[in-house]
């Protein structure tokens, strides 16, 4: 499809979907079951800067930490659905996953919480976010992108 179209979409280009991506949408992360049901897909905070990889945060021992570490691969997704749409998808190898250090938790936190929550924030996530869970610190190596922009 053209860009020279009006209303069809384009391809972003890669200094675009990192930029898109490094803005604090919330993403929907996604990874392949092992149990004959659908991929597990949940919404998520995460952090990235262009260039490097994503880091989202989950519950160790939990469905989804479980599938992650078996998996070793997952999708991302993040969009905006407003007028001009875009979307920015990407696949990636998990190049690590362990319990998150404070710096960690306050690079993922501080884009989506006002300064003065972030503390108590990861707090709370480093004591066990009050029994959902000890944390688990995510980190993914983006391999493959898919993005569009229908503006």
């Amino acid at each position: 499809m053209s860009a020279d179209k009006p209303g069809q979409p384009r391809k972003l280009t890669t200094a675009e979907r990192e930029e898109f991506l490094a803005q604090p949408h919330v993403a929907v992360l996604s990874v392949g079951s092992d149990d004959g049901r659908p991929p597990s897909t949940l919404p998520t905070w995460y952090s990235y800067r262009p260039g490097g990889n994503i880091a989202v945060v989950t519950r160790k021992d939990k469905r989804k930490s479980r599938l992650i570490r078996l998996a070793g691969k997952v999708s991302i997704s993040v969009q905006r659905t407003e007028v001009p749409y875009r979307y920015v998808t990407v696949e990636g190898t998990v190049v690590r996953q362990q319990r998150p250090t404070r710096d960690e938790l306050v690079a993922i936190g501080g884009r989506y919480l006002p300064a003065d929550a972030i503390d108590g924030w990861a707090d709370w996530e480093l004591g066990g976010g009050n029994g959902a869970g000890e944390p688990e610190y995510v980190e993914i190596r983006p391999d493959r992108w898919l993005a569009r922009d229908f503006g």
